[in-house]
């Protein structure tokens, strides 16, 4: 399957950690423009060929004759991390943790979702001073990438188990 340079890394990694602000009670908008773009990577068509390039009649004949729904992604670990000065964070972290999870990826413990806030409510003029005083909040991001990497390192060795690997999807997307 032909992937851009945007999803080639998520398809090779084993784990992937997200860190971003939250703007407006939503994700940066590059962030979002890579959430997009990965619907092929969740079960999208797995032969772009198939579609004769950008027809949507086509698209939609492909679609109603049924694919597999390839999870290229299930399994890989994540680790999320969002920060914010005033509020949203919180949901943000849980929005981007049902897209993960959705997709079939595992969140790599609880020390692995970080939501919090640096400089509540604080003038933006002074932002970069209240996020190098935030050293507790540093060491929950740091707590954040050790949990994911402690969790690659067991699945690489195929002891990271999936409760729920053997189940069979009752209503694939």
């Amino acid at each position: 399957m032909p992937w851009d340079k945007s999803t080639t890394g998520w398809v090779a990694a084993h784990g992937i950690m997200i860190l971003c602000p939250v703007i407006w009670y939503q994700a940066p908008s590059s962030l979002k423009l890579m959430i997009d773009r990965l619907v092929c990577a969740d079960g999208g068509n797995p032969d772009p060929t198939l579609t004769g390039g950008k027809n949507p009649e086509r698209a939609q004949e492909v679609e109603l004759e049924g694919w597999h729904y390839p999870r290229h992604l299930a399994g890989r670990l994540f680790s999320i991390v969002v920060h914010g000065d005033a509020a949203g964070a919180e949901t943000l972290r849980r929005v981007l943790t049902d897209w993960l999870t959705d997709m079939g990826l595992i969140a790599a413990g609880n020390a692995a979702l970080v939501d919090g806030y640096v400089g509540y409510y604080r003038p933006y003029a002074t932002s970069h001073d209240d996020f190098d005083q935030a050293k507790d909040f540093h060491e929950e991001v740091r707590n954040a990438a050790r949990s994911l990497v402690n969790g690659v390192r067991l699945l690489r060795r195929g002891k990271l188990k999936r409760p729920d690997a053997s189940l069979r999807e009752p209503r694939p997307k």
